[in-house]
């Protein structure tokens, strides 16, 4: 009946963005405005400031004094789905609209994060950070000739991630954290509630989940700095509602009830490099893996009756994403940045779905940091993700009803994706 789709973002006055953008997957990279410019390259091996937190929690110890940070991330997405011979359910008798054959999923979208940095001398420093490691957001027209398959899919969520790091010696120094997030699932589709009777279907559901990220940095000679970074994989047993409507918004009560939704977030490895290159240049590297195969077959369960409402097809596979970044310093006010990453997604064009039409992107990355007194720094970065046309050959059936029940979409997506980042950090003292 329903279709379950995911996405996590923020929820302190947050408007979350849209399937396929920024990291692949419906992970979020925008973590960090300072990062931006190096395609968050040599994240997990850096300290540029207190939002290093998120991509290895080791960093803390590398600041020399108490920091504030915050940043804004503005994201442009267009999804724009073109039909190419899509059908609606052979049960709907020829008596139901088609809809619109185009329609963009898309819209412009903030983000914000922030983070606090406090070392206690030289060897022991404090963290915390609120953030969204992932986040999706589609919404269609409704009407739309995909209706069947999703409308709306939005996730949303707060991570809030304190951490403590410790400096074992002058050359490896270690950080551990602790995840807490809260995520909410709201998703609607079109449903059949009989031959030629459309309705809509509703599912809002939401859980708590614990989690944990640890990582390490190593100063080698020549200055070299390599990190290596671990966050843990999050379950959430998502409880709430079904509600099945007629298109007058009358209940159908037998349809709807309790939901439980059982979901792996996926855990992800980290290995980054930091390397100078005389007084004015510093190259990073970095290679992120990601399990997203944690994700494949996801039910949603009458938890009542044990029976099933919906069985979503994702499989997903694991992924790697690429990254290189070049920092240049312009004097001591000023610093400016550039990057390029490969960023795989875990879908299969096999398994592509209108709530998640996601494929592999590059991205081309600029960014500039600025002084402006001793303490404060602004950062500002721009990226553009390159996708090509995405295509989807996709048949849907509904739960518990016959074949003429399905639908088929067939189109392609048009993705554009646009960021902007500004982010502000200040010493404490």
């Amino acid at each position: 009946m329903t279709s379950v789709k995911f996405r996590l973002g923020l929820r302190w006055a947050i408007w979350l963005v849209p399937g396929c953008l920024q990291a692949a997957g419906f992970s979020l990279l925008e973590q960090t405005g300072s990062g931006i410019g190096y395609a968050y390259a040599g994240a997990a091996a850096s300290a540029d400031d207190a939002s290093a937190l998120y991509f290895n929690p080791a960093a803390l110890v590398m600041l020399d004094a108490p920091q504030l940070t915050i940043a804004l991330h503005g994201i442009n997405i267009g999804t724009k789905f073109v039909d190419r011979g899509s059908a609606l359910p052979p049960a709907g008798l020829g008596m139901l609209p088609e809809g619109a054959t185009r329609s963009d999923a898309g819209s412009l979208v903030a983000v914000p994060n922030a983070y606090v940095a406090w070392p206690v001398g030289k060897r022991l420093a404090f963290g915390f950070g609120l953030n969204a490691p992932f986040g999706l957001v589609t919404e269609y027209d409704d009407p739309w000739v995909g209706r069947f398959q999703g409308i709306r899919s939005k996730l949303t969520a707060i991570n809030a991630n304190p951490a403590l790091a410790y400096r074992l010696n002058d050359s490896v120094a270690v950080g551990f954290g602790v995840n807490y997030q809260h995520a909410r699932v709201e998703l609607s589709n079109a449903v059949l509630l009989g031959a030629g009777l459309e309705g809509r279907a509703a599912l809002d559901v939401e859980d708590e989940a614990w989690g944990w990220n640890a990582g390490a940095i190593f100063t080698l000679p020549a200055a070299t700095r390599i990190g290596l970074s671990y966050r843990s994989k999050l379950d959430y047993a998502l409880t709430g509602d079904t509600q099945v409507t007629t298109l007058a918004g009358t209940p159908i009560a037998p349809a709807s009830g309790s939901t439980l939704v059982d979901v792996t977030f996926p855990d992800s490895i980290e290995l980054s490099a930091a390397q100078p290159i005389g007084s004015l240049l510093e190259l990073r590297a970095d290679i992120n893996w990601m399990n997203w195969s944690e994700i494949d077959t996801v039910l949603a369960i009458n938890p009542a009756t044990g029976l099933t409402r919906d069985v979503l097809q994702f499989g997903f596979k694991d992924t790697t994403r690429v990254a290189l970044g070049l920092d240049y310093k312009k004097g001591e006010r000023w610093s400016l940045r550039t990057g390029i990453a490969w960023d795989e997604s875990p879908v299969d064009e096999d398994v592509r779905t209108v709530r998640l039409p996601d494929d592999d992107r590059w991205w081309v990355t600029v960014g500039a940091r600025w002084r402006p007194s001793e303490r404060l720094i602004v950062d500002a970065g721009y990226a553009h993700l390159i996708v090509g046309d995405v295509p989807i050959d996709r048949t849907r059936g509904q739960t518990g009803a016959p074949a003429s029940f399905a639908s088929h979409v067939l189109g392609v997506y048009d993705s554009t994706v646009d960021i902007a980042s500004v982010q502000l950090s200040w010493t404490l003292r």
